[in-house]
């Protein structure tokens, strides 16, 4: 059985559990999400995006 879940869902999960437990602040989140969405719209991102799908994929492969 695969269970996916897509990667925002998972780096929303990290976020939460930073502000819950290292005392995240609000203030941190929102510069962290600004970055994200800025650097979205570089010339970088087509770049990360690959490299993410590349470690992303050598993570989940099934070693037979």
């Amino acid at each position: 059985m695969n269970v996916s879940f897509p990667l925002w869902m998972v780096l929303a999960a990290v976020m939460w559990l930073a502000w819950r437990y290292m005392s995240l602040r609000a203030w941190h989140a929102v510069v962290c999400l600004l970055f994200g969405f800025f650097l979205a719209a570089t010339n970088a991102a087509p770049e990360i995006r690959r490299v993410v799908t590349a470690v992303l994929q050598s993570l989940t492969k099934t070693h037979s």
